[in-house]
């Protein structure tokens, strides 16, 4: 079963009420999020998707929702930052500790400051990797916030 990631286990261990989902992974898949809303027969705009991003030289988590994409501009904003581009691949796996369409937001390696799009406060549960591809998380919004310390803001961007 889909136990044993470090997300899960920080789940666990702080005692957060949640569900894990786990569905069949298509490995020729590249829209890990997209895939993960069919498979489940869940709203793209309920599962969060967790990007790295470096702001101004510091790598940064950011958590959309599957049906838009990040604001660039905005996630930076949101940090007190200038700048702000997509991680290399190797650098967001070398620092989380989770493999690209495995990413966490939650038990990562390095302890990323997070900044969560607004909109998951709109509905009573989310979505987000729990730690592997094939394997979602529900939880309450509030729950991702306070074990993330997360920073809330508009960072999604539609269309």
């Amino acid at each position: 079963m889909a136990t044993g990631t470090p997300a899960t286990a920080l789940l666990t261990r702080e005692r957060v009420a949640h569900t894990l989902h786990p569905y069949q992974h298509d490995p020729r898949a590249e829209a890990f999020g997209e895939e993960a809303a069919a498979a489940l027969d869940v709203a793209a705009d309920r599962i969060f998707k967790t990007l790295i991003a470096v702001i101004d030289g510091q790598l940064t988590c950011a958590v959309v929702p599957v049906s838009g994409r990040l604001d660039l501009k905005a996630v930076a904003a949101a940090r007190g930052g200038k700048r702000a581009e997509m991680a290399e691949p190797i650098a967001a796996q070398r620092a989380t500790g989770y493999v690209v369409g495995g990413i966490s937001p939650l038990g990562q390696r390095s302890r990323l400051p997070v900044v969560l799009d607004q909109s998951a406060l709109g509905f009573p549960t989310v979505f987000v990797s729990a730690g592997k591809r094939g394997v979602q998380v529900e939880l309450a919004p509030a729950d991702l916030v306070r074990l993330t310390r997360a920073t809330v803001a508009a960072i999604g961007a539609h269309g």
